[in-house]
């Protein structure tokens, strides 16, 4: 029987691209998502390769960039804020990109080009899955009990979704780096630059502008798996009153606003690997399935391209299971490429020592220089190798 309705389980960026697409193809969704309202918070995505071109297909391209945080490139800079070396948007594969944008400005466009044709349930969150011969009965948190035809996970790193779906087997990794963010006023000493900052002991603050007047915080830290991220808000802010509060440049800025904020993100970087992507009826993209952190500078763009092929599969294949199957022979050799960390990462962006840091800003300044961007250009056009462009990206329903 013909697969219809389809449950999705996250609200973020995997989920709305994936209704998109099912409902172009004809089939009728519904979004879960436990938060109350759209998750707007975060720091900035980039949109590139493969899934800038799924958003010139949606339509979206123009609207991405048109919400552009303006950012003009990264200042790496040292304790009394000199730039020590400096990377220009889109003259090098590091810093900022050419379509760069706030994670909560790309949730509102995917819901507004949803919201009309797909079914929108906030503040619920699944309990409870029970697979029988036609469908999945599906238990919300509000008592309600419905039934559908699939039901996919298309939550977080820590998605609840998928334990009850596969239990412990994909694996959370941490790289070894914590980090948080939240969002700070501006003041005289920002710009449309971002800066960032090493301090000794493998410390990080990193600020950039958005296109709200406002600045984006992150403090990031090297360190063995602690379970810091399971710690309480307070506890988490603590901890980072403590580990930076003799960094230096505008640490204490920083920290003088972050007691006062109510929207701070804390977590263990981390990547996800499972060896499958289905179960039954239920399945899984996004961030829940396949991770690759934050450091790859490509989560969110896996996370929209694992979404249309998923879809597209599924609008191919008349059986459900053949579609999950085409979706993880398609796509798993392209998320397995995109999860290998380059060596040392993220140990080389956070040197312990001031030898280490001086090291750094030398080999950046190296980087940044127009002579060395130029012949990173040419082997590039000669090496059309580029994680961005090992996916051939099919037009399903053509």
């Amino acid at each position: 029987m013909k697969v219809k309705k389809i449950l999705i389980s996250g609200a973020s960026i995997a989920g709305p691209t994936l209704a998109f697409w099912l409902h172009r193809y004809g089939f009728e969704v519904t979004i879960v998502e436990r938060a109350e309202s759209l998750r707007l918070g975060g720091q900035n995505v980039d949109i590139k390769g493969a899934a800038q071109k799924i958003a010139q297909w949606m339509g979206i391209e123009e609207e991405i960039r048109a919400a552009d945080t303006g950012e003009l490139g990264v200042l790496f800079v040292d304790k009394n804020n000199v730039t020590k070396a400096a990377l220009p948007k889109g003259e090098s594969n590091l810093g900022t990109s050419e379509l760069e944008i706030l994670r909560g400005d790309l949730v509102k466009i995917l819901y507004e080009h949803t919201k009309e044709n797909v079914e929108y349930l906030f503040g619920n969150q699944i309990i409870a899955l029970d697979e029988h011969q036609d469908g999945v009965k599906v238990t919300f948190q509000n008592g309600e009990i419905r039934d559908f035809d699939l039901v996919i996970c298309a939550d977080g790193i820590r998605s609840r979704t998928r334990s009850l779906i596969f239990g412990d087997e994909p694996a959370v990794k941490p790289v070894g780096l914590y980090v948080s963010y939240f969002t700070i006023p501006r003041t005289a000493s920002d710009s449309r630059w971002a800066r960032w900052y090493n301090a000794t002991d493998a410390r990080v603050i990193f600020m950039r502008p958005d296109n709200e007047g406002t600045t984006r915080a992150s403090f990031s830290f090297m360190s063995e798996p602690k379970g810091y991220e399971k710690l309480s808000q307070e506890e988490q802010k603590a901890l980072l009153q403590e580990k930076f509060a003799d960094a230096g440049w505008e640490a204490k800025r920083v920290l003088a606003e972050l007691d006062n904020n109510a929207d701070v993100y804390f977590d263990a970087i981390s990547q996800v690997f499972a060896p499958r992507w289905s179960e039954g009826r239920c399945a899984m993209t996004g961030d829940a399935a396949f991770c690759p952190s934050p450091l790859t500078g490509m989560g969110v763009s896996l996370s929209v391209v694992g979404a249309y092929i998923l879809a597209g599969e599924l609008s191919r294949h008349a059986d459900y299971s053949d579609a999950f199957a085409a979706y993880d022979k398609a796509f798993r050799p392209y998320v397995t490429e995109i999860q290998k960390l380059p060596p040392g990462v993220p140990r080389l962006a956070h040197p312990k020592t001031k030898l280490g840091i001086f090291f750094l800003n030398t080999i950046l300044n190296v980087i940044s220089s127009k002579f060395v961007i130029k012949i990173g250009e040419l082997i590039s056009n000669k090496n059309k190798s580029s994680t961005d462009d090992t996916i051939e990206l099919e037009e399903y329903g053509k």
